[in-house]
């Protein structure tokens, strides 16, 4: 009962893998008998061999992990790729710390308790790098007694 050669024929003429061709179990037979590509073609045109479907890539897995993704999960150290900058580029680390810095200074010039004068050597530090964080700066004025 070995039918490569009417299964190969068949894949050629349907014009598909030789895995996606189904041929009825009932008219095994009948299969067996066709020799010519003429006689599988007449097979085929009966309905007897046919073209399974394609199948495709399920994206149910995906879209499980794209909300998990979203809910903040499955975004640990081993899932990671690439270097520390191409996940968060150095500009967005350097946006997100200087813009508190910068706003915390303004607040402090406001309310008067820093002078212009040391408002504008402490921004000039901010630019250069010198305080990581708000509360770095902040001890920074209160150790050199920078607030009026």
């Amino acid at each position: 009962m070995n039918l490569t050669t009417q299964r190969r024929i068949a894949a050629d003429l349907l014009k598909c893998g030789f895995y996606r061709v189904w041929i009825d179990p009932e008219f095994i037979e009948d299969v067996q008998m066709a020799i010519s590509r003429e006689d599988i073609r007449e097979l085929i045109n009966e309905g007897k061999i046919k073209k399974r479907p394609e199948k495709g890539i399920s994206r149910f897995n995906a879209k499980i992990n794209h909300a998990r993704k979203q809910r903040g999960l499955a975004r640990g150290i081993g899932k990671r790729k690439g270097t520390k900058h191409s996940i968060v580029p150095t500009k967005t680390n350097w946006i997100n710390t200087i813009r508190p810095i910068r706003m915390k200074l303004k607040e402090l010039r406001n309310t008067g308790e820093l002078s212009a004068h040391n408002y504008r050597i402490l921004y000039k530090r901010a630019k250069g790098g010198m305080f990581q964080n708000v509360k770095n700066l902040v001890r920074y004025i209160e150790e050199n007694k920078m607030r009026n």
